[in-house]
């Protein structure tokens, strides 16, 4: 289209990668955002999420932008660490806090449905009935009636309970300022959640652990992109490919989406109309 084929790609300093599916049948589409301060819109897409798909992305960006690229953010999915490392080795590469904490939550729900199962087979009280968002949500964002309800659960010594302390006491995390004090923190959660024997929290910890360095740039570029960008792109991506559930080819997608997000220029025309 002619907006993409005179869209600006000057000054692109920072960029986020995602994905949604966009199709049943774990069908995917790969979204790079540009990030910058003044300038964030959606810079490019693909389908699917492999290893290819984020290198045809590097071809189209060329090598001479690639190396001013300064921040990348993204999430821990391991094609995408791949190729950022072999493409932009030199951009600070920041993993998204949103898919941190997603980690966390999801662990929480597979403790507490597989512990609801126990209780139930050994005839206990169904104290974790309806407890679900009791759990997942964060305490400020509870009702009037959700708050007294977990205070009353806290009081259980359950591993859904201290699946979900553990996460809270995370939270501390991403308050610090220094990369060092910040890494010290992350060491001390890791070991006493290793300790838990909660088995879906110990994997969690094990994927931080492993992806310590990458965690502390969080601290290293903080003030300098928002991680929630990303976030309130793909939520509008989503949107849209809701919109055009109708049109079923990826190529109908595409157009919807940089339409939508890629702040496209549009061509001078011999009338205006107002």
């Amino acid at each position: 289209t002619w907006g993409r084929d005179h869209c600006d790609l000057t000054g692109i300093t920072a960029i986020g990668i995602d994905e949604i599916q966009w199709q049943r049948g774990h069908k995917y589409l790969t979204l790079v955002y540009q990030l910058d301060a003044g300038r964030k819109r959606l810079l490019w897409l693909g389908p699917d999420r492999k290893v290819k798909t984020l290198l045809r992305f590097f071809r189209w960006l060329d090598k001479d932008r690639a190396v001013a690229l300064r921040f990348i953010c993204s999430d821990m999915w391991k094609p995408y660490l791949r190729v950022v490392a072999k493409k932009a080795g030199h951009a600070l590469h920041i993993l998204d806090r949103f898919h941190i904490m997603s980690h966390m939550s999801k662990a929480i729900d597979e403790v507490r449905a597989q512990e609801a199962r126990d209780l139930k087979a050994h005839g206990y009280a169904p104290v974790l009935k309806h407890t679900r968002w009791l759990l997942l949500k964060r305490p400020e964002h509870l009702t009037e009636k959700q708050e007294p309800r977990l205070a009353e659960l806290l009081r259980y010594n359950l591993r859904s309970v201290r699946s979900y302390l553990l996460r809270e006491d995370f939270q501390f995390f991403w308050t610090y300022v220094s990369p060092t004090w910040a890494g010290r923190f992350l060491d001390r959660w890791c070991t006493r959640t290793l300790r838990s024997q909660i088995e879906p929290m110990k994997k969690v910890a094990r994927m931080l652990r492993s992806h310590r360095e990458l965690l502390l740039n969080w601290f290293r570029a903080k003030g300098t992109i928002s991680n929630g960008t990303v976030e309130g792109f793909n939520n509008k991506a989503k949107l849209t490919t809701r919109r055009a559930f109708g049109f079923r080819t990826y190529r109908a997608v595409e157009i919807a989406l940089y339409h939508t997000l890629g702040a496209l220029p549009e061509p001078e025309t011999t009338h205006r109309f107002c």
